[in-house]
């Protein structure tokens, strides 16, 4: 990794969760001809319209020019229409289909490749495929590989079914990503049957939400994953960050408090493995602004959500100076810059002063 690039004294912002817009023909135009009946077709979208709030969702050439209308330097990007896919029952469609996915990704962050970090998505139904396919993602340049946040729940996250998976990721350093909307949870109902309604939206939008990767942590800390691969690192991606110091402290207390009598596999308090071995990204969390004087300066990064309609696009800065201005200098770097770009093994690039949005678009 490189220097900050910062001697004109702009600030190197980059973004730690952002996505592509997968055009509608992204999976059927790629699978084998055999699953092509088979293989979703995406919503049609103009721009303006759902997620695809911007065109550089679905062109490069765009989204670099909008990068730069919000002083973005570099972006680490996911799905949108295909993250609901991480629920197929069908593991063959979904591996078909994840393939497609990634070829048309590999292409996407060519046209750019030091400031589009693109993540793999791996199906993890079958472990063998999943390693090959994430071997061939990392040699075509792809920085880490997001599973589901919900594993299926035949295949809970501490089964001895990813071990190959985890040694995999361990040696390619290739870190993985846990997004929200992914796989056996909560939003499969919603994607695939009856939709949440009334007051039942909001439990979902944060309680359950919430419960899911608190859940996938617990899984990987107290079964002993992480202490198995010290050098495996996991991100949890859009779950925000405020909630994380105070379920660390309490499973720190019930670690040390029943250790004795009912000892799980792992010779550390939980929140040392997470320190360790853990990141997570926010962008709109004030109570994480608060945290960062005293935790998570060294795992926790910043991000836009771009080009999704809550991104913070094209005001970050704004955003930025209002929940993290109060930190000093070399703090605010690691959340902005440093941390991300450390993970991914990214050369940081030079920094970027915001283009107004009129003087962009002329």
């Amino acid at each position: 990794m490189s220097g900050n690039g910062n001697d004109s004294g702009l600030e190197v912002l980059i973004s730690s969760d952002s996505h592509v817009m997968e055009p509608p023909n992204t999976l059927k135009e790629r699978v084998a001809p055999a699953l092509r009946d088979q293989a979703p077709i995406f919503p049609v979208l103009k721009v303006g319209e759902s997620f695809q709030t911007h065109p550089g969702g679905s062109d490069p050439t765009c989204r670099i020019k909008e990068m730069e209308t919000d002083g973005l330097s570099a972006e680490v990007l996911y799905p949108t229409n295909l993250l609901p896919h991480f629920a197929m029952d069908d593991a063959k469609l979904q591996e078909a289909c994840f393939r497609a996915y990634n070829d048309w990704l590999i292409e996407y962050c060519q046209v750019a490749p030091k400031r589009l970090i693109g993540i793999a998505a791996i199906s993890v139904y079958n472990i063998d495929e999943a390693v090959k396919e994430l071997e061939r993602c990392t040699k075509a340049g792809l920085k880490g590989s997001i599973i589901w946040q919900a594993p299926h729940p035949d295949l809970p996250f501490h089964s001895e079914h990813y071990n190959k998976f985890w040694a995999a990721s361990q040696d390619l350093n290739m870190p993985v990503n846990l997004h929200i909307l992914t796989g056996h949870g909560y939003h499969k109902e919603t994607v695939f049957g009856k939709k949440r309604t009334g007051v039942e939206h909001y439990r979902g939008s944060v309680n359950l939400k919430l419960k899911e990767i608190t859940d996938a942590f617990f899984e990987l800390i107290f079964y002993g994953v992480l202490e198995r691969y010290p050098k495996l690192r996991f991100v949890s991606v859009e779950n925000e960050i405020g909630w994380m110091p105070f379920m660390l402290q309490q499973w720190d207390y019930y670690y040390n408090r029943f250790k004795g009598v009912n000892p799980p596999p792992i010779t550390k308090n939980p929140s040392e493995y997470f320190n360790r071995q853990v990141y997570g990204t926010f962008f709109r969390d004030t109570v994480a602004g608060h945290s960062f004087e005293w935790w998570g300066q060294d795992n926790c990064m910043w991000s836009n959500d771009y080009p999704h309609g809550n991104s913070t696009w094209p005001e970050s800065k704004k955003y930025i100076d209002r929940d993290l201005g109060h930190l000093p200098a070399d703090v605010r770097k690691k959340l902005v810059c440093t941390n991300v770009a450390k993970l991914y093994d990214m050369e940081v690039p030079q920094p970027l002063e915001a283009v107004s949005q009129s003087a962009a678009i002329h």
